[in-house]
């Protein structure tokens, strides 16, 4: 079985970062030897191309049979402006509730993010989840790298 993982832009920054490093190596190193395929949006590129060369080289060094690419749509930005007016971030957050809708919209197995004021936080999922119920959709799994990293058994 493939398992899909919607990749927000904070986990190909933080390849490069000295503080998700080490978890973001492993996460990738599991989608390579795994039966995982990584989501990448519309957005996720738009907001990479002011990303540093390396970031960027990074993302094109990805195997593209490992990609599925999913466009912006209309439905996305509609779910995101309800996430927004039912307060589970403020306005500023658009962007974010864009990764999460198009994560939903895609079904994706899990949206993978280091983005823990807006996105990996318990009471925004919540928030996102119950949305999503109400307006028919199904819920979303939200994980950092920590947690999606298998670590050896003793």
């Amino acid at each position: 079985m493939i398992i899909k993982y919607y990749l927000d832009t904070s986990i190909f920054g933080g390849y490069f970062d000295s503080e998700f490093e080490e978890a973001t190596k492993k996460l990738f190193e599991q989608i390579r030897n795994k039966n995982i395929k990584i989501i990448y949006s519309e957005l996720t590129r738009n907001e990479l191309m002011n990303a540093p060369k390396q970031v960027k080289d990074f993302v094109n060094s990805l195997p593209e049979d490992a990609i599925e690419y999913v466009e912006l749509v209309d439905e996305a930005l509609d779910l995101a402006d309800i996430y927004i007016q039912e307060n589970v971030v403020g306005k500023t957050s658009k962007e974010d509730c864009i990764h999460i809708a198009l994560a939903t919209l895609c079904r994706a197995d899990v949206l993978v993010s280091w983005n823990f004021k807006h996105i990996v936080n318990l009471s925004r999922i919540r928030g996102y989840n119950a949305v999503n119920l109400k307006t028919g959709y199904p819920t979303i799994e939200i994980r950092s790298p920590l947690e999606l990293i298998e670590y050896e058994e003793f």
